[in-house]
């Protein structure tokens, strides 16, 4: 019997990943390349890129949309468009709303949604020239609810509303996109937090009805599966990657229902 290859392989395809140097895009990356893909990663400096299977990089900093897209292009001129592209780099540091000013609200606009609308708009472009492509953004949980983080948010929901206009609007083209909405991530950004409190999981984890954080692998699996012929049929969704988080309020159930 002959042998068919699987839909949720991706060899001999081209994937750009941005942020592949953070805890999230490292996962990205290793969970593209063990499904056949070639990787091309992105981020602002070589140094994080360093130690990862990569096939090319890009290198520009997403909180200056214009240079994004100029190195964006200049990749594009060379090499043409990926097969599919996972908008991943985002940053936050403002976690209530008495921590914003303007200053602090452009700038995370300008990385978590200016930023990736200047690295996808030109891709787009050239895949829906192409007549295929596949998008997915890496949005958050925040986009779907409030969990602190107010501009982070706001930056993370307009990533949500763009890719369903991309959907819409670039689907006849044989263009597709979709949106993964992480909750809390266990990377290495956690560190600093859980060594100035060892207690911190205690009042975190009561959240999630999985018990626990999602691993960078879960939500890199989730790309993969949305980049793959898997998911054709699949376009201007949001899912959630999120230990249940989003489904409801646990602490709610075991406080006030349950009395524990």
């Amino acid at each position: 019997m002959a042998e068919t290859s699987s839909p949720f392989r991706l060899d001999g395809k081209t994937v750009l990943i941005s942020g592949g140097g953070g805890g999230i895009g490292q996962s990205l990356v290793a969970s593209f390349r063990a499904a056949g893909a070639r990787v091309v990663g992105a981020d602002r400096d070589a140094t994080m890129l360093e130690n990862l299977d990569l096939a090319a990089q890009i290198l520009f900093d997403q909180a200056d949309p214009k240079a994004t897209r100029a190195a964006i292009t200049a990749y594009l001129a060379t090499h043409g468009a990926p097969d599919a592209v996972v908008s991943n780099a985002g940053y936050t540091r403002a976690e209530t709303l008495d921590m914003l000013d303007d200053d602090i609200w452009a700038s995370e606009l300008a990385i978590n949604l200016s930023g990736a609308y200047a690295m996808t708009d030109p891709i787009v472009a050239a895949m829906a020239a192409r007549g295929s492509g596949s998008l997915v953004f890496i949005s958050s949980v925040n986009a779907l609810g409030h969990y602190g983080n107010p501009a982070y948010a706001a930056a993370k929901a307009g990533l949500v509303a763009y890719a369903k206009a991309i959907a819409v609007e670039r689907g006849g083209q044989g263009v597709r996109a979709n949106v993964i909405c992480p909750g809390s991530v266990r990377t290495p950004a956690w560190d600093h937090r859980l060594a100035a409190d060892p207690t911190l999981l205690d009042n975190v984890l009561p959240h999630y009805p999985l018990g626990r954080m999602v691993s960078p692998v879960e939500v890199a699996n989730a790309a993969v599966f949305y980049c793959s012929d898997a998911a054709s049929g699949i376009t201007g969704t949001v899912l959630p990657v999120d230990a249940g988080l989003t489904a409801g309020n646990l602490v709610f159930v075991d406080d006030v229902l349950r009395g524990k």
